[in-house]
């Protein structure tokens, strides 16, 4: 039924309005709460030590996310980027996320949930 405010194109539209403001960057990094195994993390470790890399200690995996968006504000730019964390780029369940704005030369660090530190 075209035009209904519940179904079709116009409900996306009219759900997911496009901020009118300016350009915002985040980078976004997702990595293995503390306590779950990273299997990955680990082959890496141990061809490091193999190969004479004897000082590490211990490798993390995650993933790196650079995301341009615009938004009436930095506020909002924040609010959105922890739905999309929260809602798609992250596992709430194994992974903890943290972000970076930058809105022109600045730059603001925000955690979502937080990134475990080193051992």
């Amino acid at each position: 039924m075209p035009g209904h405010p519940v179904r079709g194109a116009d409900w996306s539209m009219a759900r997911n309005r496009v901020p009118t403001g300016d350009a915002v960057k985040a980078r976004i990094y997702v990595t293995y709460r503390k306590g779950i195994l990273d299997p990955q993390g680990n082959a890496i470790h141990r061809s490091l030590t193999a190969i004479g890399f004897d000082e590490v200690q211990d490798v993390r995996i995650g993933k790196y996310i650079e995301i341009e968006l615009r938004a009436d504000d930095p506020a909002s730019a924040r609010r959105r980027l922890d739905e999309m964390c929260r809602r798609l780029l992250a596992n709430p369940v194994i992974e903890d996320y943290r972000y970076e704005v930058s809105e022109g030369s600045e730059s603001s660090s925000t955690a979502g949930v937080p990134v475990p530190s080193g051992p």
